[in-house]
């Protein structure tokens, strides 16, 4: 069911600080910031020829990134990201397995103006998976 890793997001203190790390100390190619209102973060994405690193940074008080920081105040993985063809056959195939879809369970746009949903850690040996169809 699930396809190629699609991205691995860390949740960073400091935007500007983690770009310029990645961009001028390991020599990579990085976006420029975008604001993503509807999942409450700004992400840089930082593009490898295998995949990306995408880092997150809070986008206002109320932004999951920001409880992520609140403990873990040095950043840190947030989730794994994996493609799917077909994200409501995915998720339907998982909800019959027991695996629990986390919000409402219905697709939302990523940052990559792509559906995704995320899935529970707990089910998933303690790792956020956000599934992104592409």
């Amino acid at each position: 069911m699930i396809g190629r890793l699609n991205h691995v997001a860390i949740a960073v203190p400091d935007l500007a600080a983690a770009t310029a790390l990645y961009r001028d100390t390991l020599g990579a190619d990085v976006s420029a910031p975008q604001d993503v209102p509807e999942h409450g973060v700004t992400v840089v994405f930082v593009n490898l020829p295998n995949t990306k690193i995408e880092l997150l940074y809070p986008l206002g008080e109320n932004s999951p990134i920001a409880g992520f920081l609140a403990k873990n105040i040095s950043g840190g993985i947030h989730h794994i990201c994996y493609e799917v063809a077909d994200i409501k056959a995915a998720r339907d195939k998982l909800v019959a397995a027991g695996a629990r879809v986390l919000g409402d369970g219905e697709p939302k746009i990523g940052a990559h103006g792509k559906p995704v949903l995320f899935l529970h850690p707990k089910d998933f040996c303690g790792a956020l998976v956000e599934l992104e169809e592409v």
